[in-house]
């Protein structure tokens, strides 16, 4: 028999040596009672016939006898050659013909069993039904009549899986214990092989009531068994393997416990039965393996492995249940490698799982899990090692495992999601929609076919909601984003507190929420995702391989919810989960190159809210080693260059060097080249390229930069779902566009359109986001651009409010935070020069210097708006033009960097061309 793993995806051997204990016993007895009868003489028959038939019969009792014990094949041809020529020779009507037929039944089962000859097992059948039909209703032979049949039938169910069969077989059986007397010395067996029977109609059909009655069977086979009966291990084993059906079945841990204490009775009372003492530690070894994953306690993995090598050990070369042996080996060696992570575990279990196949003949019916089990190796050794080889091993087994198991086998949920997983790893490897819809197909159908009060349907419903949140990933199907959190959360709910799968499903349900807040930008998903995989966090073993992950999910929250509010607290937390987490991945691992990459974009972001230069080389060189690990034809190559791009643009606007620029749009270009079209972030791959055209464009002042720019912007504003929360940005980037066409050619129809796409901007975002304060401040420049043009003193009130409202919502450590006080200075000064309030003109100098002067800012946007500061001092004594001047020499030694090219330090050099001239100018 095979049993599941709870993986849901391996699958190791339980022996059936205790059934056919029980079986055999309950044949044996049947025929030593038929052996051991009297034949009563008849005077009305031909007496010379009878004492033929009787001679015969006591020869074919002997040939029977000498094959049980030698199992010389001769002696048993004989044996039936003699019963069937008795049976031939004995008048019908005789009372011996239901002995003669009994006999004749008993060897041809023997023969079957010897040879595997259904021929022999049809005529066994014939044999014992007319030897119960034969015999009289109330006498004392007509239990073993049933046992007979009923063992007969067993053996056909288990032949040719004929639901029919196993129905008669529990027919026979129940009417045979029925008929037995309480007190009779065979009650114990008849208990025994009926619950053998209900355990296979429960394997077969799934009803708990099966499983309620062979576990009643058992127990009581037991208790009338005597306690140095030889067959005590037996009952103990078989009511073992009971207890280990129901606790699958529903997940009970007290019933795991029993089956321990069963199956380590059942081991004790073999250790000096060499015959029985292989089958014991695999049982044993099986449990222990069970109650590691449940309780993750190591101490029973290192348990399931001792006993399994015991039993592997204590296993003769060539035996039957060698391919068991080596079945359960790998099992314990792949639980010993998701446990430890060592890559020498997996490798024994692949070399495990291989002989174990290789030993199978065809057409066994355990050989599709033999397929099932090198799958999931192969998956795993794919994940590890990321060889596509792997990959397409495992979705070959999968699918040989499928092909080979017969519909309604309660394994075909196991292999549907096996085969479903390796299609979601290729998809997600290659990017292959078409393997993502396979990967769904497979898991729908798993679940499908998976009771509801299944220990495995928990699994279920997070394997398939998994498939839904990256269907939803690459297309942006809102309905599958709510599938997935539908399933992940039934997922969540169907797993028992302290399972140690519980903090992959909470870990699961943070992605998904974290997924929900991305698109509908409502915060109490941001916080639902913190809280669950802080729990999923705070749940896994510190030396569990997970715990990278954990710490991944965790940093991905706090950097959503710093660039949601602006906490840097948040952002600290961030870098700090992604430095654990990138620790924590062993090298060579798949997942390497995100680590790198969520560390990347952690740094940036520091960069951008502390003007750290060094954050700012952190994070190119971890989006460069991000790159450099993720191969060509993955996925993620593309989001890998659009990382690097933005690094390189924000090292260009610190800077100022156009060949970061340059890299920027290649890094930008390369990322869009490799987005499929219709998928999810084109847009975002739209207008990254879109900001590093306007860059270019401000840089060298080429229309055509400009252009592209608004192309871009425009195509990413196209392929933004409405309500999605990146809207507010898509419209922003095409007002700064307009604002620059505007400048450029003085169409006032671009300003317009420049000011309509900001004041959107405005009224998509929502109160408490951080990205409110650049909004105001963009539109607060367009609204004093047409101020400038139409002199509408209105647009003057408007710029100041959006200026004033810009700087309240900027933290003062912010970058640019300085920037904000130039705008708000500039605002002030226009105020002064339409109204002549000499208040504005006072109000203006404080932010002049904090724009020039505050730590925050970069030391390029620093002299940039010392320079503005001095260009407003030459016209206005009243703004020192002299301390103006001096803020910008200030600033050349930061400004002007040794550590740039000898093209940019000249390029730098140009800006502050005059500037010492001006500078004395204003002294005089």
């Amino acid at each position: 028999m095979s049993r599941k793993a709870s993986a849901g995806l391996e699958f190791g051997s339980t022996s059936i040596a205790d059934r056919e204990k029980s079986e055999r016993d309950e044949a044996d007895d049947t025929s030593e009672k038929a052996l051991e009868a009297e034949h009563p003489e008849d005077s009305s028959v031909d007496t010379n016939n009878l004492q033929s038939a009787n001679v015969l019969d006591a020869s074919g009792r002997s040939h029977l006898g000498q094959f049980r014990q030698k199992g010389t094949l001769g002696d048993l041809e004989q044996s039936i050659e003699c019963f069937a020529r008795a049976l031939a020779l004995t008048p019908n009507g005789h009372p011996d013909i239901p002995h003669r037929h009994a006999y004749l039944g008993v060897s041809y089962i023997e023969r079957y069993r010897s040879v595997g000859e259904l021929a022999d097992l049809e005529k066994a059948i014939e044999c014992h039904g007319h030897a119960l039909a034969a015999t009289p209703d109330g006498h004392a032979d007509m239990p073993d009549r049933h046992a007979g049949l009923g063992v007969c039938y067993t053996d056909r169910y288990q032949r040719l899986g004929n639901d029919a069969d196993l129905n008669e077989a529990i027919r026979h059986k129940a009417r045979a214990l029925d008929l037995t007397p309480a007190d009779h010395h065979d009650i114990s067996r008849r208990h025994a092989s009926l619950g053998v029977s209900y355990t296979d109609r429960y394997r077969r059909l799934g009803e708990i009531a099966d499983l309620k009655e062979a576990i009643k069977c058992h127990n009581r086979a037991l208790a009338l068994t005597p306690k140095d009966h030889p067959d005590m291990s037996h009952r103990h084993a078989n009511l073992g393997m009971s207890y280990m059906d129901r606790y699958r079945r529903l997940n009970e841990l007290a019933d795991l416990e029993k089956a321990i204490e069963c199956r380590t009775r059942a081991l004790e009372l073999a250790l000096n039965d060499n015959t029985f003492l292989p089958e014991r530690c695999a049982s044993l070894g099986e449990s222990y393996t069970d109650r590691y994953r449940r309780l993750g306690e190591l101490s029973d993995l290192e348990k399931a492995t001792e006993f399994k090598t015991r039993a592997f050990a204590s296993t003769p070369d060539g035996h039957p249940s060698m391919p068991d042996r080596h079945t359960d080996l790998g099992v314990a060696y792949i639980d010993r490698y998701r446990s430890q992570g060592d890559l020498v575990d997996l490798e024994k279990a692949i070399e495990y799982y291989t002989t174990a196949l290789a030993l199978t003949p065809n057409g066994h019916p355990n050989i599709s899990d033999r397929y099932a089990n090198l799958g999931v190796s192969y998956i795993d050794r794919y994940r590890r090692l990321d060889e596509l080889s792997d990959l397409e091993k495992a979705i070959k087994y999968y699918t040989s495992a499928l092909r080979l198991t017969p519909g309604g086998h309660p394994n075909m949920p196991h292999w549907h999601a096996g085969l479903g997983a390796s299609y979601s790893d290729r998809y997600q490897r290659l990017g292959e929609l078409k393997d993502l819809e396979k990967s769904i197909e497979c898991h729908s159908r798993a679940l499908e076919l998976t009771p509801n009060s299944h220990p495995d349907i928990s699994r279920r419903h997070g394997d398939l909601g998994a498939r839904y949140i990256n269907r939803y990933q690459r297309l942006g199907e809102l309905v599958d984003l709510e599938k997935g959190i539908e399933c992940r959360t039934r997922a969540m709910e169907s797993t028992p507190d302290g399972h140690p799968d519980m903090s992959r499903r909470l870990a699961e349900l943070g992605v998904s929420y974290i997924d929900q807040y991305r698109r509908l930008d409502n915060l109490e998903d941001l916080e639902k995702s913190i809280d669950y995989h802080t729990r999923a966090l705070a749940s896994t073993p510190n030396d569990h391989p997970s715990m990278s992950h954990r710490h991944a999910g965790l940093g991905a929250c706090y950097i959503d919810r710093y660039q949601r509010q602006g906490e840097l607290s948040d952002l600290k937390e961030a870098i700090e989960y992604h430095t654990r987490a990138l620790a924590l991945t062993p090298d060579n691992h798949p997942d390497m190159p995100d680590r790198y990459d969520n560390l990347g974009v952690s740094y940036i972001e520091r960069y951008r809210r502390l003007g750290d230069f060094t954050d700012l080389e952190k994070a190119i060189e971890s989006h460069t080693c991000a790159l450099a690990l993720t191969p060509d034809d993955h996925p993620d190559i593309s989001d890998r260059h659009a990382s690097l791009g933005v690094c390189y643009a924000d090292r260009y606007r610190r800077l100022g060097d156009l060949v970061d620029l340059e890299q920027a749009i290649i890094c930008d270009t390369r990322a869009l080249k490799l987005t499929p079209d219709g998928h999810p972030d084109i847009s975002r791959k739209h207008a990254s390229l879109g900001v590093s055209y306007s860059d270019r464009y401000r840089r060298l002042n080429e229309l055509a930069d400009l252009e592209e720019a608004i192309e871009y912007h425009t195509r990413a504003l196209s392929s933004t779902p409405d309500g999605h929360p990146i809207m507010s940005q898509r419209h922003a980037n095409l007002g700064v566009c307009y604002t620059d066409r505007y400048q450029h050619l003085s169409e006032l129809s671009d300003l317009e359109k420049a000011i309509e796409y900001k004041v959107c901007a405005l009224k998509l975002t929502p109160e408490g986001h951080h990205d409110k304060s650049h909004w105001y401040a963009s539109l607060g420049v367009s609204y004093n651009a047409r101020y400038v043009r139409l002199r509408d003193f209105a647009d003057l009130e408007k710029a100041m409010e959006c200026h004033t409202r810009a700087l309240a919502l900027t933290p003062e450590g912010l970058q640019v935070f300085p920037t904000r006080h130039l705008n708000y200075a500039a605002s002030l000064l226009r105020h002064y020069d339409h109204t002549g309030n000499l208040v504005h003109l006072t109000n203006s100098l404080p932010s002049f210097r904090i724009a020039s002067q505050h730590s925050s800012g970069a030391p390029r946007d620093k002299f940039q708006h010392a320079l503005r500061w001095a260009d407003f001092a030459i016209k206005q004594s009243l703004l020192n033009p002299i301390e103006a001047y001096q803020t910008a020499i200030d600033l050349l030694p930061q400004f002007i960097w040794l550590g740039a090219t000898a093209n940019q330090r000249y390029q730098d050099l140009t800006l502050t061309d005059n500037l010492a001239v001006n500078a004395c100018f204003a002294a005089i």
